[in-house]
């Protein structure tokens, strides 16, 4: 299967589970599903960029339009963390919202068995096929793995009818893991546009030379 199929494949897992993800965290007052949400939705759009770029590349055209978005992303993706760690400290510092530990424990489940299957479709020789492919399989085990923390935390919620205080604290540490990433993400596209603008003929060294 090529890297376009798999990559459209795991972008689709994505779609179908941001909604939900969104639905139900708002329905269920979890921070740490709204967090995941925000998480899948940041990767989704990672993904959509790494297919065009393939196309690109397929195509032998040469254009940072894509490295452009990817800072947008990245700025995006900031903005998202700072969000939720001012809102996950707020929970903790202030009231207690109750949450609704079932429907945080199912859909998080699911999230979980969904990006399983997208780890198996990309397969595990994804990661030597080239950095982006890399990446993404990376994110896919990574998202796997906070929404089993965030189903974990709703399921002992469920169970005890108290400590709400995980859902913030799981949300809190999704939000630092997407900060990461959004950083690890500005400093590449910086260093792609700066290695742009030092090529010979670059707009930056035209300018230079005239």
């Amino acid at each position: 299967m090529t890297q376009q199929k798999r990559l459209g494949l795991i972008l689709g897992l994505n779609l179908v589970m941001i909604s939900g993800l969104i639905i139900v965290g708002l329905t269920s007052h979890s921070l740490g599903v709204l967090a995941a949400g925000g998480d899948y939705a940041s990767d989704s759009l990672a993904i959509l960029l790494g297919i065009i770029a393939i196309q690109i590349r397929n195509h032998q055209k040469h254009s940072n339009a894509t490295t452009y978005v990817a800072l947008i992303n990245a700025l995006a993706l900031l903005i998202v963390t700072l969000i939720v760690i001012v809102e996950g400290v707020h929970r903790l510092t202030s009231h207690t919202i109750q949450i609704e530990g079932l429907s945080t424990a199912v859909v998080s489940a699911i999230a979980t068995i969904f990006m399983g299957i997208g780890a198996f479709i990309l397969g595990r020789d994804s990661a030597k096929e080239d950095l982006h492919m890399r990446s993404v399989l990376l994110d896919t085990i990574s998202d796997g793995a906070t929404s089993a923390a965030v189903a974990i935390s709703g399921l002992i919620i469920f169970l005890t009818g108290k400590y709400y205080w995980l859902d913030s604290i799981i949300a809190i540490v999704i939000g630092i893991i997407i900060g990461f990433g959004a950083l690890r993400l500005l400093r590449d596209t910086i260093n792609a546009l700066r290695s742009q603008n030092m090529r010979p003929g670059s707009i930056s060294n035209r300018v230079g030379e005239d």
